[in-house]
């Protein structure tokens, strides 16, 4: 399993920081799996299976088995994985889903001017 889980960390350019700080897991816990000290529970291979988005059997095995994906493409897969990583997106996710479409719309012209805003944009 560490094996896997050091080449998900790594073609994504992380560190065990870095993922001990998103899943709640101790730096000393990913110490201990390496030195062979301990194995992963259940509930912290979910956890990193969650943050690499991939299925536990994919983080034992390194295969995925047909029909394991948790999302159905790529894109989906890449959204939910930057909601997860940042909190503000979660917020505002969370604050859209029960926003009316007027709202919303309202609230996208707004970000969509603060952008044109930031870039040195007139409206004129």
């Amino acid at each position: 399993m560490y094996e896997i889980y050091c080449k998900l960390r790594d073609a994504k350019g992380l560190k065990d920081a870095n993922i001990a700080k998103a899943t709640g897991i101790t730096k000393s816990t990913f110490s201990d799996w390496k030195n062979g000290r301990s194995k992963p529970k259940d509930e912290k291979l979910q956890k990193i299976a969650d943050y690499f988005d991939v299925t536990i059997d994919y983080l034992m095995t390194g295969e995925e088995k047909e029909g394991d994906k948790y999302y159905i493409n790529e894109e989906t897969a890449e959204m939910a994985q930057k909601l997860f990583e940042n909190k503000d997106l979660r917020v505002l996710f969370d604050a859209a889903q029960d926003a009316t479409p007027e709202d919303l719309k309202t609230t996208y012209d707004m970000l969509m001017a603060l952008k044109r805003k930031e870039r040195g944009e007139n409206e004129f």
